[in-house]
């Protein structure tokens, strides 16, 4: 048989194929659903977690790959503050004295103590979600990146007496104050006063965990002296080397620093701990690799399913179409031709069902996307692998029932009633 033969005979199993599907609607919707919510499930997780993680990536690049922290202890998930493990309890917590030794380390550029809390914003009624709210000093976009659009940071005294001023996020400000200017209005910050003296536009690429975006930047000492603070999880010193000083060596330094201010021994272990951007992008990975796994299991669970169904459905549609195997085996299809009629059919109803789920797939991780902000790209990788693995199903299920129906005996299929 020649090539164009062969690309005949390919089409007029396809045009049959889609025919059934056609006579078919309800049986084959079915059957093609269990394939859309399989592959929907993969793209969606796939389109969230690359999207999530991109912004990350974008905003260890923004604070710089450098930038290292120093913590009271590192742990993957928060710690209940109220059952601490006793190995933490004993760790003195953060404090600025030691922000101001290691600022003065020859190696280091840059080291304050910062701070975070949840918080809403308010001004005349109006309200803002629970955001979060950083206790910071002039540095502070100087880690985290992003422009000040109006007004100004906090001067030295005022990071002294731990002034009543904020600078607010851009965003924030524009959902409270609508177009009007907000340098020089008073909020209430977590139900405490302040006075706006500047606004600040955090870059498009700084990573909020979904329901934490920044709201405001205060003064260290006004977030210490009138909020709890929740000094394990949401204590630590950023620390960002001077330029031509490697991490390694800058981490060596404040290290040595931070072990002579708490009076520990050589044979005492740190009382303190030392994170970098890679370390806190591997935790990142960790957490959602294992929450992407699961998906793809769960995913595989309907794709499973929906490929059980193809082959019921093509089992079925031997059995109701064996006299039309018959006449064309009586016609001269051989065994090769039947087989592969049956198994484009399988092939094609999980494609449509791969591609429906595709659409499906990136249509709720761009919703999500916009609903958690974040930039979802589309996943090439996992669009490719969805298609190959949808039209994989088809061939695999389909197998049996094509089997049989290129093994019936052509006499046999004609008296079949």
């Amino acid at each position: 048989m020649s090539v164009q033969q062969r690309l005949d005979a390919l089409g007029e199993n396809v045009r049959i194929a889609l025919d059934t599907l056609r006579v078919n609607k309800l049986r084959s919707s079915l059957t093609i659903l269990g394939v859309v919510i399989g592959v929907a499930t993969v793209m969606a997780m796939a389109a969230i977690v690359q999207g999530i993680r991109d912004q990350i990536v974008n905003a260890i690049e923004v604070a710089g790959p450098s930038t290292f922290y120093v913590l009271k202890k590192f742990s993957q998930t928060p710690l209940n503050p109220d059952d601490l493990p006793k190995d933490v309890r004993v760790r003195p917590d953060i404090n600025e004295r030691e922000a101001d030794r290691i600022r003065k380390l020859p190696e280091v550029g840059y080291a304050a103590v910062w701070a975070q809390i949840l918080a809403r914003i308010e001004v005349d009624g109006a309200r803002s979600q629970s955001m979060a709210v950083f206790g910071a000093d002039d540095g502070f976009p100087l880690v985290q990146g992003g422009e000040l659009l109006e007004g100004r940071w906090f001067t030295r005294s005022e990071l002294l007496s731990g002034a009543s001023v904020v600078v607010l996020q851009e965003r924030a400000a524009l959902r409270l104050f609508g177009q009007e200017t907000s340098v020089g209005r008073w909020v209430r910050v977590g139900g405490r006063s302040a006075q706006v003296i500047g606004l600040w536009l955090e870059p498009a690429n700084i990573f909020a965990p979904p329901g934490q975006e920044v709201g405001a930047v205060v003064p260290y000492r006004m977030l210490d002296h009138q909020f709890d603070i929740d000094r394990t999880n949401a204590l630590w010193i950023p620390v960002k080397p001077k330029d031509g000083v490697s991490v390694a060596d800058a981490q060596s330094a404040v290290t040595m620093a931070l072990r002579e201010m708490r009076g520990l021994r050589p044979a005492d272990g740190n009382t303190f701990d030392l994170v970098t951007q890679d370390q806190v992008l591997d935790t990142f990975n960790s957490i959602t690799g294992v929450f992407f796994l699961v998906m793809v299991v769960l995913s595989g669970v309907a794709l499973l399913v929906g490929g059980i169904g193809v082959m019921a459905i093509m089992t079925v549609s031997v059995t109701s179409r064996t006299r039309e195997i018959g006449v064309r085996k009586a016609l001269g299809a051989t065994r090769r031709d039947i087989r592969q009629q049956f198994l484009i059919e399988a092939a094609t109803l999980t494609s449509i069902g791969g591609a429906i789920g595709i659409l499906v797939g990136l249509g709720f991780g761009r919703i999500a996307s916009l609903a958690l902000d974040i930039d979802a790209p589309v996943p090439i990788l996992f669009t490719v692998i969805a298609v190959c693995v949808s039209v994989s199903i088809g061939i695999v299920f389909g197998m049996i029932p094509a089997q049989r129906a290129s093994r019936l005996d052509p006499i046999e299929a004609l008296r079949h009633e």
